[in-house]
C-alpha cells in the first residue's frame, strides 16, 4: 500500500481500522493515535480476528503490512525491528514532520517503542501506557481502557510533533544569531564568549561547540537570565559561577558580586538572575575573569596517601585534585 494511498484511505470518510483486542501495548496504543491524529473520525475496531470483509487499515494482527509478528517481518539497517508503529509512521511520518523531521523522530520516538515491543527492553513510556490496562481479575473487555490510553497517546504525540517542529525553527534562529553575534565579535563589539539572545531559543546542543561560555536572555519574570554553557560531549561547563555566588539572591548577592541588579543564583550554578541586561554582562566577565579550571580525579576505588602520591608523579598531574 503507498503512503498516498494509505492516507487516502485513512482520511476518507467512513475510514476505518482494526487491531488485535485484550491487552495493549504502546505499539498499538501509539498505532491508533497516530490514525486518530490523521483523522479524529476514524472508527478503530478492536478484536482477535481480523474479519474477512473488513476493507480497512489493519495494524498490529493479521500478518499484514501493516503488523511485525510474522517471521519476515522488516528490520531497519541500523537493526532495530519495525513494530506496528515504525510501519505506519514509516509510511505516514513524512506527511506530519516533513523527510528529515520524521526520520529524526523515528530514531527519538518511534524506534525505542519498536525496540520494546519486539524485545520487552524496558521503556518508562511503553510502561506508563501498561499501566492503563485494567487489573488481571477485572471483567468485561479492554476496550474502554485501551482509547483512554489512545487519548493520552495521542496528547503525547501532539506535544512532541510540535517540539520537534519548535527545534527545527530554533536550528534556524540559533544559525541567524550566530551569524550577527560573529560578525560583531569582528567588530569588536561583544565578547565571543557572551551571546546575548533577543529572546529564550534552545540552542544548548549547538553551542557546545562553539567557544560561547555564557547566554543572557530576557526573563518572562522581568530582567534577564544568564545559562552557562556545557563542553561539547561533556557535563561540566566552559566558565562557571564563583563558588562564593552560588545559592545567594538579593542584597547578599548584591554584595558578593559588587552589581546592584543582581538577582539570585542558583546553588547548582546553571542559572542566574539580573535586573538589567548590563549587569548580566558585568556578571559573565566576572565570572570568565575569576575562573580557573582544575583538573580532577575521582577515585572509586582504594585511594590513599600513596596512590595520590603517585598520580601527581603523572606528567600533568601535579596540580590534580583527587577525591575519593
Amino acid at each position: 500500500m503507498k503512503t498516498n494511498t494509505l492516507l487516502k484511505q485513512i482520511r476518507q470518510e467512513h475510514a476505518s481500522a482494526f487491531t488485535h483486542g485484550g491487552k495493549f501495548h504502546a505499539d498499538d496504543v501509539f498505532s491508533a493515535a497516530l490514525l486518530l491524529y490523521l483523522n479524529p473520525e476514524i472508527t478503530i475496531t478492536r478484536g482477535n480476528k481480523v474479519p474477512e470483509d473488513f476493507e480497512g487499515i489493519v495494524f498490529d494482527i493479521g500478518r499484514g503490512q501493516y503488523d511485525h509478528h510474522q517471521k519476515d517481518s522488516r528490520i531497519r539497517e541500523n537493526g532495530v525491528a519495525y513494530a506496528a508503529l515504525g510501519l505506519l509512521w514509516e509510511a505516514l511520518g513524512a506527511e506530519i514532520l516533513g523527510e528529515e523531521l520524521a526520520q529524526k523522530f523515528d530514531e527519538a520516538f518511534v524506534q525505542p517503542l519498536d525496540n520494546n515491543d519486539n524485545t520487552g527492553e524496558k521503556n518508562e513510556l511503553a510502561s506508563l501506557i501498561g499501566s492503563f490496562n485494567p487489573a488481571w481479575d477485572a471483567k468485561g473487555n479492554h476496550d474502554d481502557a485501551f482509547f483512554h490510553a489512545v487519548s493520552m497517546a495521542g496528547m503525547i504525540l501532539e506535544s512532541k510533533f510540535e517540539r520537534f517542529r519548535g527545534n527545527e525553527r530554533a536550528d534556524r534562529k540559533i544559525e541567524e544569531i550566530l551569524e550577527a553575534h560573529d560578525d560583531a565579535v569582528e567588530e569588536g563589539k561583544c565578547d565571543e564568549r557572551i551571546l546575548i539572545l533577543p529572546e529564550f531559543v534552545p540552542c544548548q546542543k549547538r553551542l557546545s561547540e562553539t567557544e560561547i561560555a555564557f547566554v543572557i536572555f530576557p526573563s518572562n519574570r522581568g530582567g534577564y537570565c544568564i545559562q552557562p554553557q556545557k563542553k561539547e560531549f561533556s557535563m561540566n561547563y566552559k566558565c562557571a559561577f564563583p563558588e562564593a555566588w552560588l545559592g545567594l539572591e538579593g542584597e547578599a548577592l548584591q554584595k558578593a558580586t559588587g552589581l546592584s541588579g543582581a538577582g539570585f543564583c542558583h546553588k547548582g550554578g546553571f542559572l542566574m538572575s539580573t535586573e538589567n541586561l548590563e549587569d548580566a554582562v558585568k556578571a559573565c566577565e566576572i565570572s570568565l575573569k575569576e575562573y580557573v579550571e582544575a583538573p580532577c580525579i575521582v577515585c572509586y576505588g582504594t585511594c590513599d596517601e600513596e596512590v595520590k602520591e603517585l598520580l601527581h608523579m603523572l606528567p600533568e598531574m601535579k596540580n590534580v585534585t583527587v577525591h575519593k
